[in-house]
């Protein structure tokens, strides 16, 4: 059984034995601690909507619209980390640790400045944000709006740190060392909200207060980590607090192509939450519980992506393009197989699980049907969407993925989202399906992108 499920996720077209940069089981000691890792920061989200929905729906409101908020900054955060990612796994690959140290290390210093300045705008305009973004929604849900945006902003600097420091770690391929980290964070946090809700009863504030400090212990530990001399590349002081023109170039020209793509993207789901807010309290809450169970489902294609970025990266930095390739076509299979078998899990205990939240009826029903969607599009679609584009960026090919995003974003999820849920009235339902067809536009783009063989003409290094 084990050699025919391997010879399945075996491309057709292979390489010797002797280019192949990672075996199968090294993929798989990379991999599963990344899907864990993933499996357990989303957590961290799911447990803020579980506990919170016991203070109220207009508590579980207020905390899904900030989420949606809070994730454009998350993302972009990831986009910086990962466009160090990138650079950081081409010069571990060329074998060029002195430059691999000094990216790991421009990498941290970036990230800390640039959270810092989004923190601290965020803080200041807080109000005035909410209001220009969700100015309709009831005053109870724009309460709780303010009071976990606030907080959450506080940690934007944790959230950065800890996201490069990952980066750099998921690059030697030491993914272990992250998930346990991750671990050690959704204790803290689950902990602590059951405290905060259950014990002070302090509502939104009860499950943003730990978030916060579960953030902050994992960032400081992931960079005492980095300064690790035995590891294959390590931060330096002097380097954190210098400015390499060069380098901070490098890395940019794959963040900033990432982060507009995922910027613009996490704004336009920030704005259709917008949309959202017109179709009452219940559509609301069902549509941010179904996101916690959305998280959970994706995570799967989020985890692949980051293996892709590590190993394709590599390959692109050790010169050998049809090892790239070659690594592509099996993480993509590995991909789809596996988003098949995850999202199919999640879909069948759905219903038990959404037992244990404090909704009405109606909500828990429209939960129900929301996942559904996701969770089959998810499986069969978001692997090309996604996780491919993911191998494509690790190549450098970062504007024609940014391109591409730009347009389905806009043309496919904002126009179909205004069509579906409010021409036709079909509500969060509509929207769901608009962001399915995102999907599809996407993975379509980028197989015939990858098919081509243009993304091997890129050099990042």
């Amino acid at each position: 059984m084990k050699n025919k499920i391997s010879r399945l996720l075996e491309p057709a077209v292979t390489i010797s034995e002797e280019r192949k940069l990672f075996t199968n089981t090294a993929l798989k000691v990379m991999i599963l601690p990344l899907f864990f890792e993933q499996l357990l920061e989303v957590l961290v989200g799911v447990a803020d909507t579980f506990m919170v929905s016991y203070a109220g729906e207009a508590a579980v409101s207020g905390v899904s619209l900030v989420n949606m908020f809070n994730t454009v900054f998350i993302f972009l955060f990831s986009a910086l980390a990962s466009g160090g990612a990138v650079v950081v796994s081409q010069y571990i690959g060329s074998r060029d640790r002195k430059n691999g140290c000094l990216s790991a290390s421009q990498l941290v210093m970036i990230s800390l400045v640039f959270s810092l300045v989004m923190s601290a705008a965020v803080l200041v305009w807080n109000r005035s944000l909410l209001r220009l973004l969700f100015g309709e929604v009831e005053p109870a849900v724009m309460e709780a709006c303010q009071t976990y945006l606030r907080i959450s902003a506080y940690s934007y600097p944790a959230i950065a740190v800890y996201n490069a420091g990952a980066a750099i770690y998921r690059s030697m391929g030491k993914t272990g060392v992250t998930m346990y980290l991750s671990a050690a964070a959704n204790v803290i946090n689950i902990v602590g909200n059951a405290v905060g809700v259950f014990v002070f009863h302090a509502g939104v504030a009860g499950v943003a207060y730990p978030s916060l400090i579960s953030r902050s212990i994992v960032a400081v530990v992931i960079v005492a980590l980095c300064f690790r001399k035995k590891n294959t590349v390590y931060l330096r002081g002097k380097q954190i607090f210098a400015w390499k023109s060069t380098m901070i170039r490098r890395i940019l020209g794959i963040a900033v192509p990432n982060g507009i793509e995922n910027g613009l993207f996490q704004l336009v789901k920030v704005a259709l939450s917008s949309i959202t807010a017109l179709f009452g309290t219940a559509q609301i809450a069902a549509n941010g519980v179904a996101q916690s169970f959305w998280s959970v489902a994706a995570l799967m294609g989020t985890a692949m992506g980051l293996a892709f970025v590590t190993v394709i990266g590599r390959c692109m930095g050790a010169g050998d393009q049809e090892a790239a390739e070659y690594y592509m076509r099996k993480l993509l299979r590995i991909t789809l197989a596996a988003s098949v078998v995850w999202n199919g899990l999640i879909l069948l205990v759905s219903p038990l699980v959404l037992k244990g939240y404090a909704l009405s009826q109606e909500a828990a029903d429209l939960v129900l049907w929301l996942i559904l969607i996701h969770n089959v599009f998810n499986a069969f679609v978001y692997p090309f969407s996604g996780a491919l584009s993911s191998g494509l960026r690790a190549a450098g090919d970062v504007k024609f993925i940014m391109y591409v995003s730009i347009f389905s974003t806009i043309c496919c999820r904002v126009l179909f989202s205004v069509i579906l849920g409010i021409w036709l009235h079909m509500g969060v339902i509509g929207v769901a399906f608009a962001m399915c067809l995102d999907w599809m536009a996407r993975g379509v783009l980028f197989w015939f992108r990858f098919r081509s063989g243009i993304w091997k003409r890129f050099r990042v290094i």
